[in-house]
């Protein structure tokens, strides 16, 4: 198979589909891949150590797309480059197709086989290929809404951690995931006052048996949720239902009762926002203020370390890259069940059940697809 990964062109999106590493691997077993040159060069990764690995460098991304069986990226692709798909190829990424429409129906009309990483689920549960980039996001939600909080930036003027005679600042995380894991981790290693809500009796036992008394859980009703959002001056939205739209939780009627400066960070912007006032920004310009209260929601918060969420991305999806390459998409997906949770869109028909109702057209059953 020939597979190639073109250079993100997303909004400082300084990630890459394949490390020169995972590039050795698919040599290794006897594939061809082509990479544009520069497409490494933000995480340090020049062409020369691709042509190293037995790939070849090409100059553009028409020719990755005009050439490769198998495309993969790491962000959605843009218009742009939905542009460049043609029927039968492989596009494996992450996609997030729910709250876009406009995307969903442009890999409709490709015709293309559109793989996503964050639906592709484990035999133990979880949602492996979107886990390693949900442990960055929780952990960088921290030092977002840390820096947001700083009166420079429109913030409260408050340190989470306090000072010895200051109380630190208060953290609500909104879901007990992943992502609401790992921001509360951070928020409790840097000595704020962490309160964790989630709806899941399991969830709240096993984070409030791992904090201790570093962190408080409350299960997460109208009520709770009204009065830890009030009370907090940084709020995590870190709630996923897989595939689908996220539930707006937080409504702009509660930003009055926040403090002025307090500050929302949207880790479920890519699935469409869990705050009613959330919109997508970028790290370009990553906040704004909506009656008083600071908003971030960069659509791509991992980008900006690189480096590690690329080497953390491809440790989960060089597995599956290599099945495929191995033995087709149809044969790997038939052979993996889980793998086959990944495939949203096929021959120009949604595959995914809950992206299907959030857009709005028909859903056709991945066993259809590999028939």
């Amino acid at each position: 198979m020939i597979i190639g990964t073109p250079k993100e062109i997303k909004n400082h999106e300084y990630r890459v589909g394949l490390t020169p590493e995972s590039a050795r691997e698919l040599v290794v077993h006897g594939h061809r891949v082509l990479v544009q040159t520069g497409a490494g060069e933000g995480i340090g990764a020049h062409d020369r150590f691709y042509v190293e690995a037995g790939a070849e460098i090409v100059q553009s991304a028409e020719e990755i797309f005009a050439t490769c069986d198998m495309v993969v990226k790491v962000k959605e692709p843009q218009a742009v480059e939905r542009a460049m798909l043609r029927p039968g190829q492989i596009l494996y990424t992450y996609l997030h197709l729910a709250p876009d429409p406009d995307q969903t129906l442009d890999l409709m009309k490709s015709g293309a086989i559109c793989i996503a990483y964050e639906t592709v689920t484990s035999p133990h549960g979880g949602l492996p290929l979107l886990k390693p980039m949900s442990q960055v996001a929780g952990r960088m939600s921290i030092q977002a809404g840390a820096t947001a909080l700083e009166k420079a930036h429109g913030g409260r003027g408050v340190l989470l951690g306090g000072v010895p005679g200051v109380a630190p600042g208060k953290v609500c995380v909104i879901g007990g995931g992943v992502v609401g894991f790992n921001a509360a981790q951070m928020a409790a290693g840097l000595g704020a006052d962490v309160t964790i809500l989630d709806r899941d009796p399991e969830v709240l036992e096993r984070v409030g048996t791992f904090f201790e008394a570093r962190a408080k859980t409350r299960f997460s009703n109208r009520a709770n949720l009204a009065e830890c959002v009030a009370e907090a001056d940084l709020v995590i939205g870190a709630v996923l239902i897989p595939g689908a739209e996220a539930p707006k939780l937080v409504s702009r009627e509660m930003l009055k009762t926040m403090r002025p400066g307090s500050v929302l960070v949207d880790v479920a912007i890519d699935q469409g926002g869990c705050f009613e006032t959330s919109h997508a920004t970028t790290h370009a310009d990553p906040t704004y203020v909506v009656d008083g209260i600071v908003h971030y929601a960069v659509a791509n918060m991992p980008g900006a370390v690189a480096r590690t969420s690329t080497y953390a991305l491809n440790n989960v999806t060089l597995p599956h890259a290599l099945r495929i390459a191995d033995l087709g998409w149809k044969e790997a997906l038939k052979r993996d069940t889980h793998l086959a949770q990944g495939l949203n869109v096929w021959n120009g028909k949604v595959t995914f059940e809950a992206v299907a109702e959030a857009v709005g057209t028909d859903y056709v059953p991945v066993d259809q697809a590999l028939a």
